[in-house]
């Protein structure tokens, strides 16, 4: 399989698939909801720190040359600070409830809840847009690591929309609706992908550095936006579960690219 289609399947199978996970999951009952979520949560922070250090960043290394390795840490870094201020400027949120403070929602059909709406749709897209980029540029260094990285997206997807169904239907949406406007916002990491896939081609010199941007990228979804939430619960048997899960997510990553190599 060409490496362009292998970039425009996992970019469709990562967005319809968290789409769709996360409209379903909206049917279970909301105390067993909020009793799952925080599991999902801890597993997807694994699986996003396994591909940071276990996949994305050695790569990086390699491909870079011992030469440009404090050149590949300086990328993370900016890439950390980039990721950052998208965020200050709504156009990268990760809140994984209904109510946070970056788009909180009061009343249904209020003035408030509708403007929370939008800016859901339109940082989804920007989101799912950049990481296809990144995804395909995983897939051009090699396959292996185009679906490892992929894997990670896709478990910090579910959860990620699911917020976003909930904050829909709080600015009252109907499910057939909020259904439909996610499911649009995820189409934009496909166009993300063709658009790394050309805009890459034949660009070995860069792939190094966008390696260390989707590393930033996976560093800071883990540590600045879902382990905050872990938070919440402080007791030690809820401590002892959320390792488990994290280091769970991080054996996927580890089992998986140690199967595609």
């Amino acid at each position: 399989m060409a490496t362009l289609s292998w970039v425009i399947l996992f970019c469709l199978l990562i967005g319809i698939f968290s789409v769709l996970a996360a409209g379903l999951f909206l049917l279970v009952p909301e105390r067993l909801r909020q009793m799952v979520l925080p599991h999902l949560i801890s597993l997807a922070i694994g699986t996003l720190l396994g591909a940071a250090f276990l996949a994305l960043l050695p790569h990086a290394l390699e491909l870079s040359g011992v030469t440009h390795f404090h050149k590949i840490t300086f990328t993370v870094l900016i890439g950390l600070l980039v990721f950052f201020l998208m965020e200050k400027m709504m156009l990268w949120r990760h809140c994984h409830h209904d109510e946070c403070q970056t788009h909180h929602v009061s009343e249904p059909g209020s003035g408030a809840a509708g403007i929370a709406s939008p800016l859901i749709l339109i940082g989804d897209a920007i989101h799912n847009l950049i990481h296809g980029v990144l995804i395909s540029a995983a897939f051009i260094v090699d396959i292996d690591l185009g679906i490892v990285t992929s894997l990670a997206v896709m478990a910090h997807q579910v959860p990620q929309e699911l917020s976003n169904f909930a904050v829909l239907l709080h600015s009252g949406y109907r499910r057939g609706q909020a259904l439909t406007w996610n499911i649009m916002s995820s189409l934009t990491a496909p166009v993300g992908g063709i658009l790394g896939y050309y805009g890459l081609a034949g660009a070995d010199s860069l792939m190094p550095y966008m390696l260390a941007i989707a590393v930033a990228s996976c560093i800071y979804i883990a540590v600045a936006d879902l382990i905050p939430d872990l938070h919440n619960e402080t007791h030690l048997q809820a401590t002892a579960e959320q390792m488990l899960l994290i280091l769970s997510g991080v054996g996927v990553i580890y089992l998986t690219h140690m199967m595609l190599h």
